[in-house]
């Protein structure tokens, strides 16, 4: 017992058969059973460890929440079949922004929600247009969720309109900044691989880390978009081309898919999106980013005067509206350039026909002459346009 002495909360007893044990019993801590010898250094170690140890966090207790609740609303949003067609990213993120705002406004009845408060919501995160933006869409899809069970009326989210975005998002890759990230990352590496997938593609990252030869077939690359694949897919046959198809070929590849993480699985999207800012790092691109590169792809064709509707075809967008937004900078830089050309000729073709032979000055004295007599001998009729008329007619009055 001595030496139990040099250790704090450390007690021994004696189990129903006479056998002697050790435990580290703290007050408000399950006690814990230490089997080394007292006094040993494995016990020190045993020891130290026991009384470092984190408790485990308590565990919570579920509890239904009560119906009519914003809380017992999206639960029940949860469970349905549209919220479970959702992309399990889009699951994931939408539950997020659910679950906070049910930490907050949760016990709150949803028979009283109307579009004010909604717009309240909003206005609150309003210094991150996108999060304010995301919070209102989730609204529209509970409650449109809300309606169809029967457990609302309406759909208060409906009348409230999304915030319109302060930037341009993403910034789209330029072509210099393209060839600085090659010149730091060579072909044949993956880096430069996945660099020239999104480029040569113009997919998003969550479609790009699944492509494998599986994918290929007489040189076109098929697929489906994981974005809305269970609701709305999107089916694209896009060729490759022979740039791309000459990184492909000098880059090594294992396994099902032409990108393999460090530990030889595939990505997932976000752990490819930290690992590819990584490498725009390396080469000292620090505003670059792997969807950037879907919107320099998009901008591309732009410039070089593809149609809406052709670059829809490529990126698998369904609206020239998604379109719009990735090539307004480059249709007016094409708008532009139509319009000035079309100025610069005009001006050519004036400067070859002689001017005019000029037209003789006006004399403004003689044009304010007042002559009396003049202006006497015209006669103008009473009315009408009958001619005139001996003791019908008037004299015209001189002017002042």
């Amino acid at each position: 017992m001595d030496v139990l002495r040099r250790y704090k909360h450390v007690v021994q007893d004696r189990d129903p058969h006479g056998n002697l044990r050790t435990y580290l019993r703290r007050p408000g801590m399950p006690k814990v059973r230490l089997q080394e010898v007292p006094g040993s250094d494995a016990f020190d170690a045993e020891y130290r460890k026991a009384l470092n140890a984190k408790p485990a966090p308590a565990r919570k207790v579920l509890v239904a929440p009560e119906r009519g609740t914003l809380h017992h609303l999206c639960v029940s949003y949860y469970g349905s079949a549209d919220f479970k067609r959702l992309d399990p990213r889009t699951r994931h993120v939408r539950r997020q922004i659910l679950d906070r705002l049910c930490g907050e406004k949760g016990t709150r009845p949803v028979a009283g929600m109307e579009a004010r408060h909604v717009l309240k919501l909003r206005d609150g995160r309003a210094d991150a247009p996108e999060a304010a933006n995301s919070l209102v869409k989730a609204l529209r899809a509970v409650f449109r969720h809300g309606v169809a069970a029967g457990l609302v009326a309406g759909n208060p989210a409906l009348g409230v309109p999304y915030l319109q975005g302060d930037g341009e998002g993403f910034h789209a890759w330029t072509r210099e900044e393209v060839e600085q990230f090659e010149a730091r990352h060579p072909v044949g590496s993956k880096p430069r691989l996945a660099l020239a997938l999104l480029l040569y593609t113009g997919q998003r990252r969550s479609d790009v880390i699944l492509f494998g030869r599986q994918h290929v077939r007489d040189g076109v690359l098929t697929f489906t978009q994981q974005k809305n694949r269970n609701r709305k897919p999107v089916r694209l046959s896009l060729p490759i081309v022979p740039e791309l198809q000459r990184i492909i070929d000098a880059t090594p590849s294992a396994g099902m898919v032409f990108l393999n993480s460090e530990r030889g699985t595939p990505y997932t999207a976000d752990s490819f999106g930290n690992r590819f800012r990584a490498w725009c790092r390396e080469a000292g691109l620090t505003s670059c980013s792997a969807h950037g590169l879907r919107k320099a792809a998009a901008t591309r064709l732009a410039d070089l005067g593809c149609s809406a509707h052709e670059i829809m075809a490529v990126t698998g967008h369904r609206t020239l509206k998604e379109v719009d937004r990735y090539t307004r900078e480059a249709t007016q830089k094409v708008l532009a350039a139509s319009a000035m050309a079309r100025l610069v000729s005009r001006l050519a073709a004036n400067e070859k026909v002689p001017p005019s032979a000029p037209t003789p000055e006006w004399d403004e004295n003689e044009a304010q002459a007042t002559d009396k007599e003049g202006y006497a001998k015209c006669m103008v009729p009473r009315g009408g346009i009958e001619p005139p008329t001996l003791r019908f007619s008037v004299l015209a009055p001189a002017p002042t």
